[in-house]
């Protein structure tokens, strides 16, 4: 059994569909009450959040039920697969929060769909078809015209299971010959047709080496693995919807004569996650890799799990997205800002507050004592008080953000001008009295005078300033390198566009990609960060008080901080940071 990877909230949920097939399942004692799921990637990339939203319910269904769900790979085609992609898909459901309770390959079941194969062939269900893939896609026609039936779909049993046997020698090329199964090439469901349940590959397999030449399709090896590792509800996306009768069909056939009744993997389907501006194609994720559009699969403008882990999402603000949109039987588009609000919502509970200038100007106080500087207390979470404190350095000079000075503001600014009050965050209340300019007219210092009595912790503090601005000690502060992700893709739609672009202008992937991807995705520069913030473990989770989430990046060093940003604050920063 699993346990559920995060807290309970206390808060009563309303079932989904899923839950409820599964609450009248139990109710009914389908197969003698027991709940058994599969998480079934195909190792041949990284996960992307789509199958987060998958991860959550196969593993969470199991988890709320008292059940089990285990982690098979789907290492079918082994022209795609890898190591690499094996232990990373492990990590990330880990990271999720979930662990399998078996590990499980589909070329485990190899030698069993092998014999099945076999028994399919003898029994006159399957025959080996030696046209080309777009002949076969020809004869099987359209939706609403039935298909042709193949020349050699009544081939002799015995040659068909002699030509079987050679596909698995060696001696057999690539689509020469393929085994089809025979069902009905009239069927109103495509899938029916005969579909091919069997191809020839010429490529080691990354576990069983060069022992098998002749691999069983999707369709045919899904639904038995599910039968042979006692899957109660195999749970997969809406375009599986017409794959449905075709895996029951042929879990009958593997049992053919035993009444399976309710002791049977049963499939559900729910809709994808999709998501604004995103990609999700595994396809199209290594073509942006494998070209070097992005710096890897954790890239943190890929939409990869541990894409998102590197830009600073936590595995529980992933949690809380899912949750939000749901699960239905009806595709939609998310908006990505529903993510980042989840984001949002989850980094305010757990990112510690640090200071850090961006794009700095230096700010003098003119009356504060040369050379001397203080220890100002900063709190390190206002949301989890029992974090603490720690100390932020005080001196004569400071760093702020350029753009929190005006020479010539508003009536309503509230930030840096001349005359006008501020608070420095855990220090004092500052009175601007001008700044200085370079020959071409540009800032380079703004001058203030700070109000001794006015620490934060005296009486007079109290006084009601309406700006509060942050800082960073020029003398103790510590230069750092940001890195500021937007976006990737320019338009709301890119798997459309880039379709379109395919079709209209006759672009391939790579050129349609490189019209589309924005080209302010990734914005690096320096910053200067508080020394609290430097040294912390990679992957810690930061706000950047009153610019945004970050993260430290796994480059990181001490000698070279470096921080993501995560997601920018919302516009009522100042609540989150009273």
């Amino acid at each position: 059994m699993i346990e559920t990877p995060f807290e309970e909230t206390g808060e009563k949920k309303s079932l989904n569909f899923i839950e409820q097939i599964v609450q009248n399942d139990l109710k009914e004692g389908k197969n003698d009450g027991k709940i058994q799921t599969r998480f079934p990637p195909e190792p041949n990339g990284y996960l992307h959040i789509g199958h987060a939203k998958a991860i959550c319910l196969d593993f969470g269904i199991a988890a709320k039920y008292g059940g089990v769900c285990n982690l098979r790979f789907d290492d079918t085609n082994p022209t795609k697969e890898d190591v690499e992609y094996v232990e990373a898909i492990k990590a990330d459901i880990q990271w999720l929060g979930y662990q399998w309770g078996n590990e499980y390959y589909a070329s485990d079941y190899f030698g069993p769909l092998w014999d099945f194969a076999l028994r399919l062939i003898e029994e006159g269900k399957a025959y080996i078809d030696e046209q080309s893939s777009e002949e076969i896609a020809r004869q099987k026609g359209t939706p609403t015209q039935p298909g042709i039936n193949s020349p050699w779909r009544e081939r002799p049993i015995a040659e068909s299971l002699d030509l079987f046997r050679r596909m698995n020698t060696g001696e057999i090329a690539e689509g020469a010959l393929v085994l089809r199964a025979k069902i009905d090439m009239a069927s109103p469901n495509m899938h029916f047709r005969d579909p091919i349940i069997y191809r020839v590959v010429n490529h080691p397999h990354h576990r069983t080496g060069t022992a098998w030449k002749a691999y069983p399709m999707y369709d045919f090896a899904h639904g038995q693995s599910d039968f042979f590792e006692g899957v109660t509800h195999s749970l997969c996306t809406l375009e599986f919807v017409p794959h449905r009768p075709l895996y029951d069909l042929l879990v009958d056939w593997v049992k053919e004569g035993e009444d399976l009744n309710d002791h049977r993997p049963r499939q559900y389907e729910f809709n994808k996650l999709n998501l604004s501006y995103t990609l999700m194609s595994k396809r199209n994720l290594l073509i942006l890799v494998k070209e070097g559009l992005v710096k890897g699969w954790d890239d943190p403008r890929m939409p990869t799990i541990c894409g998102f882990r590197r830009r600073g999402y936590s595995p529980e603000s992933i949690h809380k997205f899912i949750d939000k949109i749901g699960y239905t039987t009806y595709d939609a588009l998310n908006e990505f800002a529903l993510l980042e609000s989840a984001v949002r919502e989850d980094l305010n509970m757990r990112a510690t507050r640090v200071s850090a200038v961006l794009n700095p100007v230096k700010l003098v106080l003119v009356n504060y004592p040369v050379g001397q500087n203080e220890e100002m207390e900063a709190v390190n979470n206002p949301e989890r008080p029992e974090e603490g404190t720690h100390v932020i350095e005080f001196s004569r000079e400071l760093w702020m953000e350029r753009e929190d000075f005006m020479e010539k503001a508003p009536k309503k600014y509230f930030r840096m001008t001349p005359g006008q009050e501020v608070r420095l965050k855990n220090a004092y209340i500052v009175r601007c009295i001008g700044c200085v300019k370079d020959d071409s007219g540009q800032v380079i210092e703004v001058h203030a005078e700070y109000d001794p009595n006015t620490r934060s912790g005296m009486l007079e503090a109290n006084r009601k300033v309406k700006g509060t601005l942050h800082w960073v000690s020029a003398r103790h502060c510590i230069p750092a390198e940001v890195r500021l992700y937007d976006r990737l893709w320019k338009v709301e739609n890119p798997r459309d566009e880039l379709a379109a672009l395919k079709e209209e202008q006759g672009l391939d992937s790579l050129a349609a990609m490189q019209e589309l991807i924005n080209p302010d995705s990734l914005h690096v520069s320096d910053c200067y960060v508080e020394k609290f913030a430097v040294g912390r473990p990679p992957l810690s989770y930061l706000q950047f008080q009153r610019i945004g989430y970050f993260n430290v990046d796994p480059d990181s060093t001490p000698e070279h901080p470096v921080f993501n940003r995560t997601v920018e604050l919302k516009d009522t920063w100042g609540k989150i940071n009273k």
